[in-house]
């Protein structure tokens, strides 16, 4: 029940942090392939990948099972960490994003 409400609480401040991603990000001609990470990559994508979704399980499951988590997709989990920082400490991020650079490179 505490996820869901941070997870609300997130949500209301998504539409500002979509525009200062989207603003702060420069566009490039080629990119190359690269690792999910939990600052860059957004929930919607981890979950899709199964993998990556694995991978939050293992760490997260929680996050995984909440009612509300398809509303947080297009948030990073770094994003909604200020909201959760008990369950998504700084060590929690870390280690999630050790175990998804293990996983094969993504195309962009």
């Amino acid at each position: 029940m505490r996820l869901n409400a941070l997870l609300l609480a997130a949500l209301i401040t998504t539409p500002a942090l979509l525009h200062a991603q989207t603003a702060a990000t420069p566009a490039t001609a080629t990119t190359a392939p690269t690792h999910y990470t939990t600052s860059t990559t957004d929930i919607g994508t981890l979950l899709d990948d199964p993998a990556a979704k694995a991978v939050i399980a293992q760490h997260l499951p929680e996050l995984v099972k909440s009612d509300q988590i398809d509303q947080a997709r297009a948030m990073s989990l770094k994003d909604i960490q200020p909201y959760s920082q008990d369950m998504l400490t700084d060590k929690v991020l870390a280690e999630i994003d050790a175990d998804l650079a293990k996983l094969p490179p993504k195309k962009p």
